[in-house]
């Protein structure tokens, strides 16, 4: 457990603007930052970070946070993982008691998924490192590659063993259970395990042996999966295996190398995007680290995503061979209705990154991925027009491709200029490709559309006096109350004035009135318990239960606290619609408009809302008591009439008093 000292130092020295700016490209807007918000996909920056207010806010989806709650969401992590990641990146040492068996048997299985995969590379480093076995096939095919040893270390390269078991048994001797070697794919269950029955060491094998291995990291830095290349010669063999889809891998949304290359990415403003492992790691040792493969599998629309966020600008270096080429074609078409600026690199002699690397020095290397990429699309414009110069009909269907490709850009003026350019490349008319690029734009945009409809339907013959009856029985009958409103502002108002002291009347014992002094907050909390009024909204309740949780132990309730609460639903209520609320400038005063200040009528505007809330809740017990009345005995209908005649009764007070309180 940490102590909540140790809290408090790590969340003073966890900027939010560089936490964020950890895994999101940000600009400075005024005193704001902006960027591409990493949780919902968005081409439009929305994602606004205060360094002041020490605060998240993405206003296309709503999420909102500190920087504690941005590590929790992004990484997927609890709130004490959230804490050591960031002590761990602020060197905030971190004191914690002993954790009881009861306590680590309470652990979450993602936790434990995660151990078993640090443990996992660290076993792997060193049965190469340090064991004959390792050393003589692992770190020699390492070293003939030519990798230095600052390199292997980087990327914690490793070394399975041939032996079928070696990993299993020993994983399970130092104390790991061999479900969860299971659950992360390093172990496969063999056919002689009984269903339903514990899983044992006799019961899994290894999944890698006699294999290279290729730790592969989440976006924290977190060992997540691993790729396994074989060094045998057997083409019966598969050349790599790559670990399975588990609760804490996605293949489709990790990219290889992005937590060693994400830095390097923004100061670069370009991502190299290449096929393998050895091709980042090949690149890494030349000098150049803004770069990523998609780990094993075809690039997704989510792996671009998180590219994007750090850069719109990516080069595209795939193989020459027909893999390659096949890997590029299936690539860029996303590549550029992502938006992203898709540029392509080829080598000579059908070269790799890797096998490049090794035959030039560091200073070529650089300088040839600097000069030779190309615009993919002029680069296709110009290969194909040479390529189809007396061929009208190839040509034809080539110009066909490069619309297509054209029309996948979401940006109308990028687009435009991409018209008029491989217009001018390929000698043809450019209203013809303008033309065609909006027919395929046309085409796909009614494809997906949700308000589309067949041409052979007719909509019925309603007339407008139906459709406003219609309407007006829904807003009638259906639509239910909501207490949202000052549900929410009577929050907002005891976490930014509660600790103000107003004066209230008040009786003693003896029945004789006199001014009583409390606070703000103490008032609207007795005037909810006097009632026994509840929030209606489970997440105004999760707050104010908070709140009172607070009081009661003696402390003062204050924003911060609860902006860095460890319930990301307090803190998102409290960033949300507590500290994004914006004041008119007391400046307007000078052009004759009157600014009001909000704590002069405080006490006021808390009442109104207590009496508001107070009326719809008559209002709503009402209701219900109307309902039964609906299936209800004769002889029960004569006490609802009186509970309803009574409430109507108080309903018509509070409405009375909603139009003239007096303050004193």
């Amino acid at each position: 457990m940490i102590p909540k000292e140790t809290v408090d130092k790590i969340i003073d020295a966890a900027r939010v603007e560089e936490v964020v700016g950890e895994f999101v490209t940000l600009k400075k807007r005024g005193a704001n930052y902006l960027g591409l918000c990493p949780f919902h996909g968005e081409k439009t920056p929305s994602f606004t970070v205060s360094a002041v207010k020490g605060i998240y806010k993405c206003f296309g989806c709503s999420k909102a946070g500190n920087s504690v709650n941005f590590i929790m969401d992004h990484l997927q992590l609890s709130y004490p993982e959230a804490l050591r990641w960031l002590a761990k990146k602020y060197s905030v040492e971190i004191v914690e008691r002993e954790i009881t068996p009861e306590e680590k048997e309470r652990n979450t299985e993602r936790d434990s998924l995660m151990i078993v995969m640090q443990y996992a590379q660290r076993y792997f480093t060193d049965k190469m490192l340090n064991g004959d076995e390792g050393r003589s096939i692992g770190l020699g095919y390492f070293q003939e590659r030519g990798l230095r040893d600052d390199i292997i270390q980087k990327f914690q390269l490793g070394y399975s063993l041939e032996a079928r078991r070696a990993f299993s048994e020993d994983a399970v001797k130092a104390g790991y259970q061999a479900k969860y070697l299971v659950k992360t794919g390093m172990s496969i269950l063999s056919n002689n395990h009984a269903e339903g029955t514990e899983i044992t060491v006799k019961d899994i094998f290894d999944r890698y042996a006699g294999r290279v291995m290729f730790p592969i990291q989440d976006d924290g830095g977190r060992v997540v999966a691993f790729g396994g290349r074989t060094l045998s010669s057997d083409k019966k063999i598969a050349k790599y295996i790559n670990s399975p889809e588990t609760d804490i891998y996605n293949k489709s949304k990790i990219l290889y190398g992005l937590w060693l290359g994400k830095k390097s990415v923004q100061k670069e403003d370009c991502c190299y995007l290449v096929e393998g492992y050895m091709d980042v790691i090949a690149m890494h040792q030349a000098g150049v680290e803004n770069v990523v493969a998609s780990s094993g599998t075809s690039l997704t629309v989510d792996q671009i995503k998180s590219i994007h966020r750090f850069t719109n600008n990516i080069i595209v270096l795939y193989d020459g061979d027909e893999a390659g080429q096949k890997a590029s074609n299936r690539a860029i078409p996303l590549l550029l209705e992502e938006g992203m600026n898709v540029k392509l690199l080829m080598f000579p002699d059908n070269d790799d990154p890797d096998s490049f690397s090794r035959k030039v020095t560091i200073e070529e290397f650089q300088s040839y991925i600097k000069e030779n990429a190309q615009d993919f699309l002029m680069y296709k414009a110009k290969k194909i027009t040479a390529e189809t110069k007396n061929d009208p009909i190839k040509r034809a269907g080539v110009i066909k491709d490069i619309v297509e490709s054209i029309s996948l850009i979401p940006d109308n003026i990028i687009r435009s200029i991409y018209i008029k350019d491989c217009a001018n490349v390929m000698e043809i008319e450019e209203s013809i490709l303008q033309m065609e690029v909006n027919k395929i734009r046309r085409k796909i945009a009614s494809k997906g559309k949700p308000g589309s409809t067949p041409e052979s339907y007719t909509e019925p013959n309603i007339t407008t006096s139906e459709i406003l009856e219609d309407l007006t029985v829904d807003t009638k009958e259906k639509e239910p109350l909501n207490f949202d409103a000052e549900e929410k502002e009577l929050l907002r108002i005891m976490l930014t004035h509660g600790n103000i002291l107003i004066t209230i009347d008040a009786e003693d014992e003896n029945q004789e009135k006199h001014d009583l002094e409390i606070t703000l907050a103490e008032f609207i909390l007795f005037e909810l318990w006097r009632d026994e009024i509840t929030f209606e909204n489970p997440i105004h309740q999760t707050v104010l239960d908070e709140y009172i949780k607070e009081l009661s132990e003696q402390r003062l309730p204050n924003l911060q606290h609860f902006s860095m609460s460890q319930d990301p639903i307090i803190s998102s209520f409290v960033i949300n619609h507590v500290m994004n609320n914006y004041e008119l400038s007391g400046k307007w005063a000078h052009f004759g408009v009157h600014v009001s200040n909000e704590l002069s009528n405080i006490k006021k505007t808390s009442q109104h809302l207590l009496f508001s809330l107070k009326e719809k809740k008559l209002h709503h017990y009402i209701s219900l008591k109307q309902e039964l009345l609906k299936d209800c005995t004769p002889e029960e209908t004569q006490g609802i009439l009186q509970e309803i005649l009574h409430l109507t009764t108080l309903k018509s007070r509070v409405n009375k008093l909603l139009g003239r309180i007096v303050v004193k």
